[in-house]
């Protein structure tokens, strides 16, 4: 398996982005998977669903199944939040896995970057970032390689040109 993550303030177009290139992969024949970093409180399952009374109720690991699909929910109730390195390994074999969120990793990244928001670029104090995906293009002087947010297919090359094998994989 290969890592890439997509890393940039909110309002960014990170998801955005992520939801294009998800389908610009899969046709290629890359098998994706992704980990999305919630920087709020979340919640998968909603009041009056069996799985979520059984939380409730104080069960530790609540496992959903159907015909479709499956989750396994895990309360972490005052354990400590866990890091990339052990979602991961929570993940089955894809070729690559792309990380949304977790900036402060130092995985390599994409950066993800629109100029409508003010916000200060992310590589010059990150070198874990590789290339930028951005609606305008990275200050002069900036050595690494430009796509524009809307080039999902030079995005993608990116992508795969810069992720990194995982430990093991």
């Amino acid at each position: 398996m290969r890592l890439i993550g997509l890393a940039g303030w909110s309002g960014a177009g990170k998801t955005t982005l992520l939801v294009r290139l998800i389908p610009c992969l899969t046709r290629r024949g890359i098998a994706v998977s992704t980990i999305k970093h919630a920087h709020h409180a979340f919640d998968v399952d909603t009041p009056g669903k069996d799985s979520w009374e059984h939380r409730q109720a104080g069960a530790r690991q609540v496992l959903v199944s159907s015909a479709r699909r499956w989750a396994l929910m895990t309360e972490l109730r005052e354990a400590p939040e866990p890091g990339l390195g052990f979602l991961l390994s929570r993940l089955s074999p894809v070729d690559l896995v792309i990380v949304e969120g977790f900036k402060a990793d130092a995985h390599p990244k994409i950066e993800v970057h629109r100029g409508a928001n003010g916000k200060p670029w992310l590589h010059p104090e990150d070198a874990a970032i590789r290339a930028v995906a951005s609606d305008v293009p990275p200050p002069a002087g900036a050595a690494l390689p430009w796509a524009h947010l809307d080039d999902v297919e030079r995005i993608a090359e990116l992508a795969l040109a810069h992720a990194a094998p995982l430990p093991g994989t």
